[in-house]
């Protein structure tokens, strides 16, 4: 009965003209005095930001910062995929005929998670991670590969949360959200970038609307109030590193595996 509760509840407070409100505060100058809250609640580490919490102006601002320049190192070499994301790893592993398997219970197909797009049929064997990004994690996506933009796609969906009750409890969340979906193209093969918006502000932005290639570890986006971001890469390119699994943090630009040219 309570689960039942707690999901009605969910479902009602997924709407986008609650993700609209909350958004509309986030970004007022009211909200720069919670800045200070936030961080102590998140035991967010403040010292790692470009600027001191009190320039912010806005709790949006403070919550999409950049970080000072070398707090994450990119590895290095040849064909690295790179974490896009400081986060937990909350699934990986396989594609299977392309369905993503066991996330958090759930599995998930490719065609509704990437919104039937062509694209999927490069992925339907390939690798997959689902980032799990917390409010006191860094909240900016940067890219995985060295590769040029093939395409983008930003699909509206709904705000459902993407915590741990959120993806156990309410139905394929990863497929349902708002999605902004980043096809890059490498020297092996395609990397998707699956940025899932979540709970109360589902807003996800490029840092560059006009960008059409990065380096590994470029900025990519940044949200406008934490996610989860579903890191794809093509059929027969990818090794992972050996120890990763799920409940693993990592960090922006960790190595998270070597990449290959298509089997």
């Amino acid at each position: 009965m309570v689960k039942q509760l707690l999901r009605l509840m969910t479902e009602l407070s997924s709407h986008r003209w609650l993700s609209r409100l909350m958004g509309a505060f986030s970004h007022s100058r009211l909200s720069r005095f919670l800045i200070p809250a936030f961080i102590r609640s998140y035991h967010i580490p403040a010292a790692e930001a470009a600027k001191n919490p009190g320039e912010y102006r806005t709790l949006n601002e403070f919550f999409s910062r950049q970080l000072r320049p070398g707090m994450r190192p990119i590895a290095a070499g040849d064909n690295v995929l790179v974490s896009p994301v400081d986060a937990t790893i909350t699934a990986m592993g396989d594609i299977s005929c392309g369905t993503i398997m066991n996330v958090k219970g759930q599995d998930y197909k490719l065609e509704e998670l990437l919104n039937h797009s062509p694209h999927l049929e490069l992925y339907k064997k390939g690798f997959f991670f689902v980032l799990y990004l917390s409010p006191t994690d860094y909240h900016r996506i940067h890219a995985p590969i060295t590769g040029q933009k093939v395409e983008s796609e930003h699909i509206r969906g709904r705000a459902y949360p993407v915590n741990d009750f959120g993806m156990r409890q309410m139905t394929s969340v990863l497929s349902r959200n708002e999605r902004l979906i980043t096809y890059i193209a490498g020297d092996c093969g395609q990397a998707a970038v699956v940025k899932v918006g979540a709970m109360n502000v589902s807003s996800i932005r490029y840092t560059d609307d006009n960008a059409t290639e990065w380096q590994a570890g470029g900025d990519l986006a940044y949200f406008e109030f934490g996610s989860t971001v579903v890191l794809l890469t093509e059929s027969g390119t990818f090794t992972p590193r050996p120890g990763l699994g799920t409940d693993t943090k990592v960090k922006m630009g960790e190595w998270l595996g070597t990449l290959h040219r298509p089997l």
